[in-house]
């Protein structure tokens, strides 16, 4: 492209910008502009590469080939240098690549991670950029981050964590053929400086203590030496899977998860004056006087709904620990809501999916949700200075506050 060209490519692109012209696309200035950089770029490439080493062995230019490259300027046709030996490998525009990398490929894993389909994303190329993707295309491009996941998955992480929250979510995934229903096992924690970060994503068939414990495994195996509470929902041998990997971990079994369980064996005209009894218990300053207030459930509820008071007394030591803390930390250990509340947002991003097509897709999609959540956890958990004190305090030697 020489100057005149050039100059008439910016005087294009000046007249498109003022008429309101979309500068992308067939018709667009960018994909000139791009393609004149890209062929002098492998022109360049060409040049190192024909060193007097390859000259000497007879290696020289051997015309140009042809490809259609898609990018978010549109697309457009390049000519590529070849040479005699075949052995020129070009750094900018790899030999089988079709897609510009930094560009289009971005914008489409991008699209992908707000939970777009293929369809949509394959739609949104064409009108914004004038380019055709095939799903086929696409599903390569996305998974170009299964290493990346992979990478994530097997992160080192810190060898003490404060706080840790426990929980899964369910999913529909395509399986030979069939829908099947998968459990994706997720773990929130507060670090010492108190940002949140998710530690771990892992997906089962179903919830169960037996794949928890294999998930508290592999934390331990990337790292992790100590946790200092763990707040979970009531799912039989949750803990006991926690304390054979952590012993020293203490539990505190979600207050929300055993009221919604409670409430639904309480007849529907009762649940008003049961809740107003109910809350004398957990809402309680100390632990005697909640066990009190329980007493007084049991005696009033106990023979109409027996199996709802004995589920409270049986679980009562997993129930109770948040007492043993001040008010800040109660209200971070008490419930599983955290954890709740990032599933709330995968789930704004996974609403539209019926069933995925496989895990992998399960995974990626849940994945970029997650980078991008967590891109917004940029402060420390609320008064986390006095917080991490009490809990020094309290698990004396089992944390290094580094003072």
């Amino acid at each position: 492209m020489d100057r005149k060209d050039l100059e008439g490519i910016e005087e294009k692109a000046l007249q498109q910008l003022k008429s309101g012209k979309s500068l992308f696309g067939k018709d667009g200035a960018f994909a000139p502009l791009l393609k004149s950089f890209i062929e002098k770029a492998l022109e360049a490439e060409m040049e190192e590469h024909l060193n007097d080493a390859e000259r000497s062995q007879g290696n020289k230019r051997n015309g140009k080939g042809k490809k259609t490259i898609k990018s978010s300027a549109g697309s457009f046709q390049i000519e590529t240098p070849q040479d005699r030996h075949s052995s020129f490998e070009p750094e900018l525009i790899k030999k089988r690549q079709t897609i510009l990398a930094e560009s289009l490929e971005e914008k489409i894993i991008g699209l992908y991670g707000l939970g777009m389909s293929y369809r949509d994303i394959s739609r949104h190329i064409k009108e914004m950029y004038d380019t055709e993707i095939s799903h086929t295309v696409l599903s390569q491009i996305t998974d170009k981050i299964i290493p990346e996941i992979k990478a994530w998955q097997n992160r080192s992480l810190e060898e003490v964590y404060p706080i840790i929250w426990l929980d899964a979510i369910h999913f529909k995934v395509k399986e030979d053929g069939k829908v099947t229903h998968k459990a994706l096992y997720n773990i929130l924690g507060i670090n010492k400086a108190g940002h949140k970060e998710i530690l771990g994503i892992y997906i089962s068939e179903t919830e169960g203590a037996n794949f928890w414990l294999q998930v508290l495994t592999d934390l331990n195996n990337r790292g992790v030496k100590d946790i200092l509470i763990a707040s979970i929902d009531n799912l039989k041998g949750f803990a006991e899977a926690i304390r054979s990997v952590y012993p020293k971990t203490e539990i505190q079994s979600c207050i929300v998860h055993q009221i919604r369980n409670s409430l639904k064996f309480i007849a529907s005209k009762d649940q008003k004056e049961f809740m107003r009894e109910l809350k004398k218990v957990y809402r309680a300053d100390t632990k005697t006087t909640a066990e009190t207030a329980l007493e007084s459930l049991a005696d009033k509820w106990g023979k109409k709904y027996p199996v709802v008071i004995d589920s409270w007394r049986k679980n009562w030591d997993k129930l109770s620990t948040y007492f043993e803390y001040t008010a800040p930390i109660r209200k971070l250990i008490y419930t599983t809501n955290p954890i709740e509340g990032y599933h709330r947002q995968i789930r704004k991003i996974t609403k539209t999916k019926g069933a995925f097509s496989s895990e992998m897709a399960l995974l990626k999609l849940v994945y970029l949700a997650t980078m991008r959540i967590q891109e917004k956890w940029t402060s420390p958990i609320p008064n986390w200075g006095l917080t991490i004190q009490q809990l020094a305090i309290r698990f004396e030697g089992r944390i290094n506050l580094g003072l």
